[in-house]
Formats: C-alpha cells, structure tokens, sequence
C-alpha cells in the first residue's frame, strides 16, 4: 500500500486529523501492518505528540447530539457511532441535558466530551458526562486521549470486518 493509498484508507481513523496517519506511513513502507500493529503504532504517534497538537485532536472531536450532529455535519464514523449509541433518538430532555453538560463540560475543560460511545448507550453516556465534570483538566485531558485511542481501535476493527 502506497503512502496516498494508506492515507486514503487511513487518515479518517482519527478524527479530522490525517496527520496520525501521515506519521504513521513511513514506519510501515509499503507494507500494511495487522489491525493491533496499526492501532498501537497510531497511539504511540498521537501520545508522542506535542500536547498543543494532542488538545488539537481533541479538540477536532464533535459534541455529543450537538449542533453538527443537528446540521448533518458529522463524519461518516461519528454519525454511525453516535446512532449505535441512540443519541440520535434522544427524547427532548435527554437532548437538553446533553447540551447544558456539553457546555458546562466545554466551560470546565476546554475542549468537548469524549467518550467511545459505539458500545454505550445514551444513559451510559450522560453518566459518564456527570461523572467526568468531577474530574480536574489533567485527568480528563488523559481520559479524553485515552477514549480517542478506543475510538480508533474500534474504528480499525470495524473496517477490518469490512
């Protein structure tokens, strides 16, 4: 596989940030790696970046049910996921409750909630917003990168089972 043939294939794992993938090309040459070798080499990337660029990924990630879930602006992956999870079908005041934590989370932090929500449900995932808000910026920075990982994975697993 080509560097533009892998970029193609791979730049969308982490979110809005081919850069993960641009990195990661050259230690794998024309070889395509299994699906763990490419996740862990991609973590390893994205955990030896500078923290501006680490806050910038984060930052690259979308609100949970938020205004570009709304305006159908969410990448193909995100809106897939947060649909398995049902945010798409929040009742009006699950919606209202992912908004005002999405702000006090944003307020708090900032930068969005991340949560690998592909195997969650809406329920978990609101417990786990009001959970989090207790967290200080450090932890949360760490459990933001940490979930972006799990997001990739899945992402990488899923396109493996094609």
């Amino acid at each position: 596989m080509n560097r533009s043939e892998f970029i193609a294939a791979y730049g969308g794992i982490y979110e809005h940030s081919p850069w993960v993938a641009e990195r990661v090309q050259p230690l794998l040459g024309d070889q395509r790696p299994d699906t763990r070798t490419l996740a862990r080499l991609m973590a390893d990337c994205v955990d030896n970046a500078s923290e501006k660029t680490q806050l910038e990924l984060i930052r690259a990630h979308p609100d949970l049910a938020g205004k570009a879930q709304i305006a159908g602006e969410l990448t193909a992956d995100s809106t897939e996921e947060q649909s398995r999870a049902g945010i798409d079908q929040c009742s009006a005041d699950e919606f209202d409750r992912f908004q005002a934590l999405n702000e006090a989370y944003k307020k708090k932090f900032g930068f969005p909630f991340i949560k690998a929500v592909r195997e969650s449900n809406r329920t978990e995932i609101l417990q786990a917003f009001e959970t989090r808000l207790e967290n200080d910026y450090d932890t949360e920075f760490e459990t933001a990168l940490l979930e972006i990982h799990k997001i990739a994975r899945l992402r990488l697993n899923a396109m493996e089972q094609g």
